[in-house]
């Protein structure tokens, strides 16, 4: 919006949330505080009048059984028409996209029919928009351009039994309702990013004391465990771990997101890098320099502070990479672990995403059904909603994608994506306005011109 306003252009952005992040609470995290927001979810603290129920288990998730790619369209269908009756304004202003699976949605969006009658056309989803924008992702019906995973046809008929079955294990609770994990991915850890964001708000260079504040729980452990340890003994045994080092609040929040610390893709960005101290190479759950499994763990090199009880570490901001006081870290291979031209996003910035907006950055529940639904997406249930194909490509489409984000060393060369070189999966919503290179930031830049002119 800012980049359009400089323009002389008005630009409204839109980001509807799904039912299920009304489970949220964000309580904690508006107070702004980082030791206030421990204390809400976990020493039993109000704030604001209000006291944490918990997060919410898969017994009280019964109603997410149904959240699936037909309720998510439908939902953004009511809401555009609620809030723009006029059907030829919405096919003339609207350009609906998304990031990440916000593509396949998207796909799944352009080729709806609302009214049940696939011969009238304008409540198809595709004359909702002027055009179409992927971030990170591409405007599909399937998820193979996220997955990596060979396509969807295999001459195998799908009779429904697949989705049969899976529908039954929501409905039931056998399967979770919401995706999560025991441990590192689940509604507790997605938090606990946000509170990590609001020490860097609060004090970036202050000392974190986030790992000693918080109570000791198996999550958490197993948690900072798998994201903190240099190798497979490390992890065993848990020594030395995160407590064990000095960390600024900034570099706490870095090993938490940076794309040289975080194994897994989905969840990097590229805020810059450790300082102040001697740097090991990171090789777990993958050694650096391995070809194992980009998609999953990104392509960057890990690093990690190689002194436990030692100096103080900090964080070096992304505009600060290649500075002439730069220590320029490297792998013990010789590898550079970063350069100026990889760096992209301000922490800063990224911590204000986090913890000073109302909604989450990260969701905390995400439905499990929309993600199997569009696993199955030959099943009988889930072929019905696309109506009409030609959606698709009824209207132009801006892809926009990050050059070491989930689709790296497999850009679709058809849709003649922009490509945003050093660009992680993340950076594609945070990069800074202005780059290393001294050049206006593209993901905006693009999206500006797009909705000035689509074509």
């Amino acid at each position: 919006m800012a980049r359009a306003a400089a323009q002389g252009s008005h630009i409204e952005f839109w980001a509807l949330d799904r039912r299920s992040n009304c489970l949220e609470d964000r309580t904690g995290i508006a107070s702004g505080d980082q030791h206030t927001a421990v204390d809400y979810y976990y020493r039993g603290k109000q704030v604001a009048d209000r006291t944490f129920d918990g997060f919410v288990g898969n017994g009280r998730l019964g109603w997410m059984a149904e959240l699936g790619i037909e309720h998510t369209v439908r939902d953004e269908y009511d809401l555009l028409t609620a809030e723009l009756p006029d059907q030829g304004l919405r096919e003339q202003k609207v350009l609906c996209g998304g990031h990440s699976l916000g593509g396949v949605i998207t796909g799944y969006f352009a080729t709806a029919d609302f009214d049940g009658d696939r011969t009238t056309t304008a409540d198809a989803g595709h004359r909702q928009c002027a055009g179409y924008f992927a971030l990170d992702t591409t405007v599909s019906t399937s998820l193979a351009d996220l997955s990596g995973s060979l396509p969807d046809d295999t001459n195998l008929p799908d009779i429904g039994l697949g989705y049969a079955a899976v529908q039954a294990g929501l409905d039931t609770g056998v399967l979770p309702r919401s995706l999560s994990a025991p441990v590192l991915l689940n509604p507790e850890t997605m938090t606990l990013l946000a509170v990590a964001g609001l020490g860097t708000l609060q004090n970036a260079d202050g000392e974190a004391d986030l790992p000693r504040y918080l109570p000791s729980n198996v999550n958490i452990e197993a948690t900072n465990r798998f994201l903190f340890s240099e190798d497979t003994t490390t992890f065993l045994t848990g020594s030395p771990g995160v407590k064990d080092f000095r960390l600024t609040n900034a570099a706490m929040l870095g090993a938490l997101l940076d794309d040289h610390s975080v194994p897994l893709a989905f969840l990097q960005t590229s805020v810059g890098f450790f300082d102040g101290g001697p740097i090991a190479d990171k090789n777990f759950p993958a050694a650096n320099g391995s070809s194992q499994q980009p998609g999953l763990f990104g392509t960057e090199y890990k690093a990690i502070p190689d002194r436990p009880h030692g100096p103080l570490y900090t964080w070096r901001d992304y505009d600060r990479v290649g500075e002439p006081d730069d220590p320029g870290y490297r792998s013990a291979d010789g590898t550079p672990f970063t350069s100026a031209g990889k760096e992209v996003t301000d922490i800063r910035e990224l911590a204000r995403s986090l913890a000073e907006q109302p909604l989450d950055f990260t969701e905390q529940y995400f439905p499990t059904k929309l993600v199997t639904d569009l696993q199955l997406a030959t099943s009988p249930q889930v072929k019905r909603l696309v109506v009409h194909p030609e959606g698709l490509t009824a209207n132009p489409t801006l892809t926009v994608l990050a050059g070491e984000g989930l689709l790296a060393g497999r850009v679709p060369p058809d849709l003649n994506p922009v490509v945003a070189d050093g660009y992680q999966h993340l950076d594609v919503l945070t990069a800074a306005p202005v780059q290393n290179n001294g050049r206006p930031e593209p993901v905006s830049t693009n999206l500006v011109g797009f909705a000035q002119s689509p074509e």
